[in-house]
């Protein structure tokens, strides 16, 4: 709306999604806690338990362009509270599952629920505020995120101690009950008039694509990069990645309209977005596993630890905004990448065992930087589009940061594999048992890899974990700065459309 100041409708449809976005990282972040112990007291195997976070992150990425589609289809509201009343149901369920197959399945069917609310969620902000106002919803939702980060490790910590692992869940249910709440009541319902048919065959072709990459990626540390499972499983993508190209480019309502790449900026916001995801989201994952199952730290202890990191995302965001009216979202978007791989680089250094405090510093560094880029995206996500195709443009925003997140947790899961079989493959003569401890250390299992190498130290297994997170962390910064560079020179100047 064009008032300087929002109505009370719009700040209720605000908190709304707002809530939505805010249960959406806790129920990403929050089990990373517990993951060891959910994997023993599921039966998971190594690959099992990896996939508890990627079958989320790979639902939610790969759905939510036709999540998008179908709330400018069949309306915002209704798509916003059935994906948020979902959502609430399928997490009081997993804490009643009673093996890793199940638990998986229901992830996976969150991650669908999560793509909903997103897309449906965003669009329906964009029709409620516009201008200056726009920037400033989508600022909000941006600390609201920050504001579940913030919450998970130190929440999920505390209910995982005093409760349980099973009771983590029951924050997720809480905000999403809410948002379904104040949805109903207060959201009203819109439409893209020009939205006729839902493009199923290019959602298919997508999933297909992204479910077989995650796939190769996470089974080729354990079977082998040359495996013809493996290998094959990395041809599927590749197919039908290039059939979901085809598709888009002759259907007459794309679910990803190639034509908005055309404008600079717009294709600039979507390397933003997936920018994050080595510098800051896998270590939301990894790091908390390490710190329970190779550190030795209690569960309350790794939550303080890691609310350094997320705790900046609180208030930060919100700054870089003001910070536009000086600095160009271009370099305040390069100069937190700059400072969030300074951040990961002094992560390398800390050994393992170090004392909780000993992390703070690092991590602190990292949630400062990333919490520039964070506050911008999402407002500059939606502003380069025009307003009717916002369901879409959040949904080609939101499909580029989860899947890219996704993608990246299955490498870096992968390369951290990897390189702990380089470093106990020196140690352990059998290049299966090697393969094997390898694993175990790398989903925090330091008990079952000791076990599969009595022989050997356990200070000795430790120190070739350590060094093989060191070198990971030398990629992860490498690989940030890069992106700092190469995000800058990408949204320097503004949207140009070529041709």
């Amino acid at each position: 709306m064009a008032d300087e100041l929002p109505s009370r409708h719009s700040v209720a449809v605000l908190i709304a999604v707002c809530l939505a976005s805010a249960s959406m990282p806790l129920a990403f972040t929050g089990p990373t806690i517990a993951l060891p112990s959910i994997g023993m007291a599921l039966g998971g195997s190594p690959v099992s338990v990896n996939w508890a976070t990627n079958a989320y992150l790979l639902t939610f990425g790969s759905m939510l362009l036709a999540a998008g589609a179908l709330a400018d289809r069949y309306g915002r509201k209704r798509v916003f509270a059935i994906a948020t009343g979902g959502f609430a149901i399928l997490s009081a369920m997993l804490a009643f599952v009673t093996d890793m197959t199940s638990f998986n399945l229901i992830r996976a069917a969150e991650g669908v629920m999560a793509a909903a609310a997103m897309s449906a969620g965003m669009a329906a902000l964009a029709q409620e505020f516009d201008g200056p106002g726009r920037l400033r919803a989508f600022s909000f939702v941006g600390v609201s995120f920050g504001v579940g980060l913030s919450l998970a490790p130190i929440a999920s910590a505390y209910l995982y101690e005093m409760f349980g692992w099973r009771s983590i869940f029951g924050l997720v249910v809480a905000f999403d009950v809410a948002a379904f709440v104040l949805g109903t009541f207060y959201m009203v319902e819109t439409r893209d008039p020009a939205a006729t048919t839902v493009d199923w065959p290019g959602c298919v072709s997508f999933t297909v694509a992204l479910a077989a990459l995650t796939t190769a990626i996470l089974e080729g540390p354990g079977r082998g990069w040359s495996d013809p499972m493996v290998i094959a499983f990395f041809a599927l993508a590749v197919a039908f990645l290039i059939a979901f190209v085809f598709i888009e480019r002759r259907v007459a309502r794309p679910m990803l309209d190639l034509d908005l790449f055309r404008y600079r900026q717009f294709a600039g916001v979507q390397l933003l977005a997936a920018a994050p995801a080595y510098g800051f989201v896998v270590l939301l994952i990894l790091l908390p596993i390490r710190l329970v199952g190779i550190d030795g730290m209690s569960a309350p202890e790794v939550g303080q630890t890691m609310f350094a990191m997320s705790a900046p995302l609180l208030v930060l965001p919100l700054l870089a905004g003001s910070l536009t009216r000086w600095l160009s979202p271009a370099a305040l978007c390069g100069l937190g990448l700059v400072v969030s791989s300074l951040g990961v680089f002094w992560l390398g250094l800390v050994p393992i065992g170090a004392r909780p405090a000993d992390f703070v510093p690092a991590l602190l560094v990292i949630g400062v930087g990333i919490s520039f880029p964070w506050g911008l995206m999402d407002g500059l996500a939606v502003s380069v589009v025009p307003k009717e195709r916002a369901g879409m443009a959040a949904g080609i925003f939101g499909t580029v940061r989860v899947a890219g997140e996704g993608i990246a947790l299955a490498l870096v899961t992968a390369l951290l594999s990897g390189l702990a079989q380089s470093q106990v493959s020196k140690i352990v003569s059998q290049p299966t048992t090697s393969s094997l401890i390898a694993e175990r250390l790398a989903t925090g299992n330091f008990g079952g890899a000791s076990a599969l190498a009595p022989e050997v130290p356990p200070p000795t297994l430790l120190a070739s974990y350590g060094d093989a997170f060191g070198t990971l962390t030398l990629c992860l910064g490498a690989v940030t700065l890069i992106t700092a560079l190469v995000v800058f020179v990408s949204l320097r100047r503004p949207a140009v459309a070529q041709g």
